[in-house]
Order: structure tokens, then sequence, then C-alpha cells
């Protein structure tokens, strides 16, 4: 089963081919490769010596600086290194900006999320490597605004497109999810984005693994929208009550949990995700399916239901679509 599904990995990208290689040595007769450990070797020799002597020249700048000072500078240096640049006036030499990552890192994300761009990370080093570029973008309001009106238009035709398939009877879960990659900002703004792997427990795969601020896992579960077959809610004793669908779907996401907790401590060892405080969503259904019944009511029956129900949530695509809109200011 791991075979079958670093194969796949490696297929889609997420495990490089020296990985995949040194893992299993298909081709090798069993036989290591002792050029890439000769090669792993020698960049972490380099990279020791560069550390301890930024290290030294750190605490002669600094005498009174303490271990933690210390690691925080290093730890800068690392994220500054992703951005290095060859002076043209001074040929093989190179130099390590202080301070640029952060700069980098805002507008390679203006350009990733608010531009369409082919390569947002060498685009952004390009602009920042220019200082009179740099400064132009950073010190121009209007041009904050039109970069604000590009993610802002961006995010509502993805929307649009969203909503259409959400009303489409014939959609599949499969049209839902691909519509729904790698819009986490939908789900509300406590989300910072979607984990690469979405089988982290045997037998189960995550439809949208979302990752919240304090690195917790939190999960979104898909079912179909409007080719749904059944009813959302149902009358029980005077009130709206979810139907077996909602319970079904509710007992599937729950499952999901309980896995990700008995194997937590190995979830985060090989992945780095936190799943202890993990939670989830169940997207399903939509109000059309019942129009005898208000849109109103099988939002209260579900919200009533979901106060009761520990670390799930059941919303339908509608109201979710609508409170992403709503957060975009009614653009679309």
């Amino acid at each position: 089963m791991r075979l079958l599904q670093d194969s796949i990995d490696y297929a889609e990208g997420r495990i490089l081919q020296p990985d995949f290689d040194e893992r299993y040595r298909l081709f090798q007769d069993g036989a290591r490769n002792e050029g890439l450990l000769g090669f792993v070797a020698g960049m972490l020799e380099i990279k020791f010596n560069f550390a301890a002597d930024a290290g030294r020249r750190y605490l002669e700048e600094h005498p009174d600086a303490g271990a933690e000072g210390l690691l925080a500078h290093i730890d800068s240096l690392s994220h500054d290194a992703r951005y290095l640049v060859a002076p043209g006036e001074r040929p093989g030499r190179y130099s390590l900006i202080r301070g640029r990552a952060e700069k980098m890192i805002w507008l390679e994300r203006v350009l990733q999320e608010r531009i369409d761009i082919d390569d947002p990370e060498e685009a952004a080093q390009r602009i920042a490597a220019s200082p009179e570029a740099w400064a132009l973008l950073a010190a121009d309001p209007e041009g904050q605004m039109i970069l604000r009106a590009a993610q802002l238009q961006k995010r509502s035709a993805r929307l649009a497109a969203l909503r259409k398939v959400a009303e489409d009877e014939a959609a599949t879960e499969l049209d839902l999810q691909r519509a729904l990659e790698g819009q986490y900002w939908i789900f509300g703004g406590r989300f910072v984005g979607e984990a690469a792997q979405r089988r982290l427990v045997p037998g189960d795969e995550i439809d949208i693994p979302l990752i919240r601020g304090d690195g917790s896992l939190h999960i979104v579960e898909l079912k179909r929208a409007m080719s749904m077959t059944g009813a959302l809610v149902k009358r029980h004793r005077g009130a709206w009550v979810p139907t077996a669908h909602v319970h079904d779907a509710v007992g599937q996401a729950v499952n999901y949990l309980v896995g990700l907790d008995e194997d937590r401590r190995r979830i985060f060892e090989d992945f780095s995700i936190e799943t202890r405080r993990a939670s989830a969503i169940v997207l399903i259904g939509h109000p059309a399916l019942q129009p005898d019944v208000p849109e109103q009511e099988i939002n209260e029956a579900l919200r009533t239901f979901n106060t009761h129900v520990n670390r799930v949530e059941v919303i339908t695509y509608k109201e979710l679509i609508d409170n992403a809109e709503r957060s975009l200011g009614g653009s679309v």
C-alpha cells in the first residue's frame, strides 16, 4: 500500500526522483547511491560552516545576544538565502540581502493570488531584484488598490464558477471538488492554505485538507449538491430535522477524525500536520432540492443540529457560497 501511494505521489510530483529511488532502489540491485550521500554530506558541511561563520559575526556585533537571538538570526538568514542575488558589477560574487525574504514572500503571494501569471516566484524575484520597481510597487497606494481589485475580480470569477457547478443537477462530487480546489479562502479567514497530502491515514482520503493558522487540520467532506438523491431535512414532531443523508455524511467525517486522532503522532512526524485538534465541515445539498421548504428553515435546522455535534459542522453549498460572496462585498 505504501509503495502504491508513493508511486502515485511520485507521478503527481509530491515525491522527487532521488527520494523515490533511495526508498525503493528498484533498478540499482539494492545498492545505495553513494554519490547522493556524498552530495548531501558536502552540502551539509557548507551549510553548517556558513551558519557557524554567520553566528560568530553576529555575536561579535551583538555580544549581549542570547541563544534565542542567535537562533532567530540564523533562521532569518535561511529565509533570505532563498532570494540570493548576483550583482552584475561583481562577477563570481553573490549577495544575501538581509530582510529581503519577508518582502519577497509578500510580493510572491500578491502575484500568485491576485494576478494571473505563469511563475509568481520568478516574477517576484525579478521585480524585487530591481530597487526602482520595488520602490514603486511598495510606495504607490493606487497600485495597492489595483492589486486588491485584481484579487477580488479573480475570486469573484472563481466563486461564480463554483455556484454554477453547485446548481448543476448533473454535477458530481468530483466536479465540486475541482471547482473548490485552491479556494481555501471561501471557508473563512482562519485558514492559511491546503495540505498537499490528502491520504494521511491508510484507507482514508480527505476531499479537501485545510490548514488553520495554528497548524492544525480541518477536513472538508464533500457530498453532492443539486444532484443529491433525497432530501436534506424532514418534518419530525413539528420541527425540521436533518435526514439520514446528513447523519451518514457526519458519521463518515467522524470516522475520519477518529483515524486522525489515533494516528496523530505518525502524521505529525511524517507531514508536520497537527491532527489532535482536527475538525471537519460537511458540504452537502442545496436548498433548491426542497422548494417547498423555506431556505431559512433548512439553514436553521442544520445550525441547530451543528450545536449538538462536536467537531463537525454541516452546511449547504449555497450557504457557503453566499457567505463567501458577502466576504467579497457582494461583488459577484
